[in-house]
């Protein structure tokens, strides 16, 4: 999900990168493990005691990069948060990546309860999502042939466009219902 590189601060000051990556969600003594384990080894390498800060100096994530990791975040509220994010299927991290993308979301709470209003067309164009929606809202096996083989569906797709409600990002088109 998300890996983190935690540096002891202290060492990084004194000239030594001393550090570990971390996958997170873990639990929270596995997490503080971690940290001991980085300060103690900071704490060996310079000679010095009391090494206590630490900080991260690198981040990836597996799937989706979902939001900016910052060097002093609170790493118990990100590992709940990856803990949160854990549970989330692909559609949703998808979703919620969006919604960080576009600005849609400011935080990674709002982007979890937004995503729901996420429908992802994959794979598709504008011209295929009115295609779909105009097949989905309307009988149109009922209507003459006449009418429907000349339905302007690229012209609908403009107009849906300019509703305000569809990106495309990449291969997809994702309609913000929210």
């Amino acid at each position: 999900m998300l890996h983190v590189f935690i540096t002891d601060l202290q060492s990084y000051n004194e000239g030594h990168l001393v550090g570990k990556w971390v996958e997170l969600p873990v639990s929270k003594f596995e997490l503080a493990q971690a940290l001991s384990e980085v300060l103690n080894e900071g704490e060996y390498i310079s000679g010095s005691n009391n090494h206590e800060e630490w900080f991260i100096t690198d981040y990836e994530w597996d799937l989706y990069s979902l939001f900016e990791v910052e060097e002093y975040a609170d790493i118990y509220s990100l590992n709940d948060t990856a803990r949160d994010l854990d549970s989330k299927t692909d559609h949703e991290l998808k979703a919620i990546s969006f919604l960080f993308k576009e600005g849609l979301s400011l935080d990674i709470e709002d982007a979890i309860i937004k995503a729901d209003d996420v429908v992802i067309h994959e794979n598709q164009t504008m011209t295929d999502v009115a295609f779909d929606l105009l097949h989905d809202c309307y009988d149109l096996n009922s209507v003459a042939p006449l009418i429907t083989n000349n339905i302007d569906y690229e012209s609908i797709a403009k107009e849906l466009e300019y509703d305000g409600t569809y990106w495309e990002v990449g291969a997809d088109i994702y309609e913000y219902i929210g």
